[in-house]
């Protein structure tokens, strides 16, 4: 006999997971009734337009939340920050006074090889530019949303196209306008004239806007391969452009008529950047129904990390995010052995490391042609100091290894050496690319490739003093300890923060100023090298003030050690003597 319909019970089949136990419906009630006691079923006309989203609507509402949850706008947040904007002031009166000190010094360099060097420079820099805009698109998106989003928007019965259409023309507007800026920025440095420097900025943000807007298309295809050969041919292209403008400066290449072809070609690029933009752009539009939810997802969690360490002003970190995130989408490499004992064998897996990332030797590599290329724009005094900032800036990769063992203590107290040991040990490998970064650029501080010429030993101290300032940058850098949020704090115009996190932004740059400056002045380069000596001991040595306070502490127990044992008393732990007493 079958049984009432009140014991009845769903069955649970093998792979269901785990729930809320459903009710029992009432006895003999078969479904939900209208107030006039007819049964209601969702196949009824009345329920076809419920949940309808309208994404105008729900936009509307999210901006709401978020402006219901702020306690100040932008504006009143900019006059809290007066410190910031009279920083934005004084930064821009010095770029201006950069740009109209940078017009009179090309103003003297009116030799041909300096000439084709000025028109070949923003060439190199709006090629780097788009290439640098590509990279920046294929690592975020350049379409994102975040995880909130994803999980509540991306997945409903939205029409993505409505949610994700205004971040895409925000992000070509917002291209547009930081590219222009740069590109008219490198053509006002390089001399250019009024009607140039629009030209170029034209370029740089046209070209940008319309690369930005192809890799949104692509976005929509998941495919990332066609982005990744356009950005390494403009790589190439921009390395290509440097090399040119030092055979030219050298005189082994004749570029009489660069000028007049760098305004064509920056004319072309501006026209195929309008047309990409606007060809591209609509394609993206049309897909962005198709992009994955987990392409915008991990975009924007990438970004939100990133603006987390931003705020707090830990480049090192925004560094570490990028490289775990680039190791996330790599998935997997082959394990491989190491070899050697001691410290020997933490150089040795760095050894290891130099081929697990060709693209950073390549890089490194291509770093050597700048000191030839400042000095081929007449910019010897200062040759020392940027080049030095560039080889800090291609270091860097190669110091994984030791930014895991500043950073980590309980994995470096695992090690049976001294943390001055294994700190040299990670300095060794990149101290060695750095001399052979310095062999290589000694021609061009000789002013073998333009510029102005020196002799034999002061070429070699300026090469050698440029390569030990940016390895002692590079290490600083990567080695500095985070600010101390647990110490005094210092009132500004954005709240209190803590001293260190104000000179967090200098890490690196001040190592560079204080080991170059002293030839850039034209003082003896012992100096800087001894300057770099002290500095050596004292990333090597590493000491802070908590490493200062625990040795601190330790000796204070080592002279009270003394002291009683001098005076006869026992240093152990003492006990106390327990006396049963008769009662």
């Amino acid at each position: 006999m079958a049984r009432p319909a009140a014991e009845v019970r769903p069955r649970r089949r093998p792979r269901d997971r785990p729930r809320q136990p459903r009710a029992a419906p009432a006895r003999g009630d078969r479904g939900a009734r209208d107030p006039a006691g007819r049964l209601m079923s969702v196949t009824d006309p009345r329920f076809l337009d419920v949940g309808v989203v309208d994404e105008k609507q729900l936009k509307l509402l999210m901006r709401d939340w978020r402006r219901g949850r702020a306690d100040r706008n932008v504006w009143q947040a900019l006059s809290d920050g007066y410190v910031m904007v009279f920083s934005i002031v004084l930064v821009g009166a010095m770029v201006i006074s950069s740009i109209v000190r940078a017009q009179q010094v090309v103003a003297v360099c009116d030799t041909d090889g300096c000439v084709a060097a000025r028109g070949l420079l923003p060439w190199a820099s709006v090629a780097g530019l788009l290439a640098f805009t590509l990279v920046l698109s294929r690592m975020f998106g350049p379409i994102v949303a975040s995880a909130a989003e994803g999980f509540w928007l991306m997945d409903a019965d939205t029409d993505r196209r409505k949610l994700l259409a205004g971040r895409l023309f925000g992000a070509i507007g917002v291209t547009v306008v930081v590219g222009a800026l740069a590109g008219a920025l490198v053509a006002a440095l390089t001399g250019s004239s009024l009607a140039h420097v629009g030209i170029w900025a034209l370029a740089g943000g046209l070209g940008a806007a319309g690369l930005v807007a192809f890799a949104a298309a692509e976005q929509g295809l998941d495919r990332t391969w066609v982005v990744t050969v356009v950005q390494s041919v403009l790589a190439v292209v921009a390395l290509g452009t440097l090399v040119l403008l030092v055979a030219g400066a050298a005189g082994w290449v004749n570029l009489s008529q660069v000028s007049t072809l760098a305004v064509e070609l920056a004319l072309i690029i501006a026209g195929v950047g309008l047309l990409l933009m606007i060809g591209a752009g609509l394609l993206a539009y049309r897909r962005l129904r198709n992009v994955r939810r987990q392409r915008l997802t991990s975009g924007g969690s990438l970004l939100s990390g990133l603006q987390g360490a931003a705020f707090a002003l830990e480049f090192a970190l925004i560094r570490d995010i990028l490289v775990e995130a680039r190791a996330r989408r790599k998935g997997h490499v082959r394990p491989t052995r190491g070899s050697g004992s001691g410290t020997t064998a933490l150089v040795l897996r760095d050894v290891q490391r130099l081929w697990r990332q060709p693209v950073s030797l390549l890089l490194l590599a291509g770093t050597v042609i700048v000191p030839y290329a400042v000095q081929a724009l007449g910019l010897a005094s200062l040759n020392p100091p940027i080049s030095a900032l560039v080889l800090m800036t291609a270091l860097i990769p190669f110091m994984n290894s030791l930014r895991v063992l500043t950073r980590t203590k309980g994995l470096q107290r695992c090690f049976p050496f001294d943390p001055s040991q294994i700190k040299t040990a990670a300095m060794v490998v990149p101290a060695i690319l750095a001399l052979l970064w310095t062999v290589l650029t000694v021609p061009a501080f000789m002013g073998l490739a333009g510029g102005v010429a020196a002799s034999v030993t002061d070429a070699l101290s300026a090469a050698l003093v440029t390569g030990i300032a940016g390895l002692l940058a590079a290490v600083r850098w990567v080695s500095a300890k985070p600010a101390d949020y647990s110490g005094p704090i210092v009132a500004t115009g954005f709240g209190a923060m803590p001293p260190g996190l104000m000179f967090s932004l200098l890490r690196g740059f001040d190592i560079v100023a204080l080991v170059t400056l002293p030839i850039v002045f034209g003082w003896s380069a012992w100096i800087s090298l001894v300057i770099a000596l002290i500095a050596f001991f004292i990333l090597r040595s590493g000491m802070d003030k908590d490493s200062l306070m625990e040795q601190q502490e330790e000796q204070k127990k080592l002279l009270g050690e003394e002291k009683a044992r001098r005076q006869g008393l026992s240093t152990g732990n003492k006990q106390k003597i327990q006396v049963q007493r008769k009662r």
